[in-house]
């Protein structure tokens, strides 16, 4: 079983990845407001935001105790 980061760790790291999400969102809508939006560089921009947000959700995950049913 690998060993989880301490729940401050996590804290900080949930912290680093929003501000990473939240920045590639008002990158994404920079781009949409250009006239002629690179839509190749939009389509990476928003895989990155969904793999930013898999990695948070992941994350927000392991800080929820386990209940059991």
């Amino acid at each position: 079983m690998a060993l989880l980061p301490e729940p401050l760790g996590i804290e900080r790291k949930l912290s680093e990845l929003r501000a990473a999400h939240r920045a590639l969102d008002a990158r994404i809508e920079q781009l949409i407001q250009e006239n002629f939006p690179d839509q190749i560089e939009m389509q990476r921009l928003k895989k990155q935001k969904l793999a930013l947000k898999d990695v948070i959700v992941r994350l927000e995950s392991h800080m929820l105790p386990d209940i059991i049913a």
